[in-house]
C-alpha cells in the first residue's frame, strides 16, 4: 500500500471540471493526440489507452484526468499527475490541451487544481518535463512555482526538467 493518500478524482475550478475517464472522451482524445502532427491514432486504440490509465490509476493512486468546461460541458484536454520520467513518490504533472483551448488559462486553472490535489496526497514535490521548444506550458509552470533544476537530451531534443515543492 502506497504511503500516500489517494488524490481526488473529481476537481473542480472556476471553469473547469476534471474527472475520471469515459469510453466516450476516445473520440475527443483522438483529436488531442492528432494535433500532436503525427498522425491520428485508431478510436480502438485509444479505448485502450484510456483503459490503461484508470488500471493505472487503481493501482497507483494518481491519475491524468479529462478536462472539460463547465459552461460548455465540452472536453478540451487532459490534466494529473503521471508518473512518467519521475516516480511515483514524485509524480510529473502532465497537461495537453486541444488548440482551440490554448490562450485562455485552462491550462493554468486546470494543474492549479491538480496541485492541491498532490498536495492533499501527502507528497512533498511535484516534476514536470517540457521539450525545449514549448514556451506556453513554461508560462503555465512559472505561474504555478516550478523551478528549473536542469536539462536532459532526449531523442525528441531537450527536455528541461522542473520542480516544485508543495506546502
Amino acid at each position: 500500500m502506497s504511503a500516500y493518500e489517494t488524490m481526488p478524482f473529481h476537481l473542480e475550478t472556476e471553469r473547469l471540471i476534471l474527472r475520471p475517464w469515459a469510453e466516450s472522451d476516445a473520440a475527443d482524445f483522438c483529436t488531442l493526440l492528432a494535433e500532436r502532427g503525427k498522425g491520428t491514432p485508431t478510436v480502438e486504440h485509444i479505448r485502450t489507452a484510456i483503459a490503461e490509465l484508470l488500471t493505472a490509476t487503481e493501482s497507483t493512486g494518481i491519475a491524468l484526468l479529462p478536462i472539460q468546461r463547465r459552461d460548455e460541458g465540452d472536453f478540451i484536454g487532459y490534466c494529473g499527475l503521471i508518473i512518467g520520467r519521475s516516480s511515483l513518490e514524485e509524480p510529473e504533472i502532465a497537461y495537453e490541451l486541444l488548440l482551440r483551448a490554448h490562450g485562455r488559462g485552462y491550462a493554468t486553472e486546470a494543474a492549479g487544481a491538480v496541485l492541491g490535489a498532490a498536495a492533499a496526497t501527502g507528497r512533498k514535490r511535484l516534476w514536470a518535463t517540457v521539450g525545449a521548444w514549448n514556451t506556453p506550458s513554461f508560462r503555465v509552470l512559472d505561474k504555478l512555482g516550478f523551478e528549473r533544476d536542469h536539462v536532459s537530451t532526449e531523442d525528441s531534443g531537450e527536455v528541461v526538467w522542473l520542480t516544485r515543492s508543495l506546502p
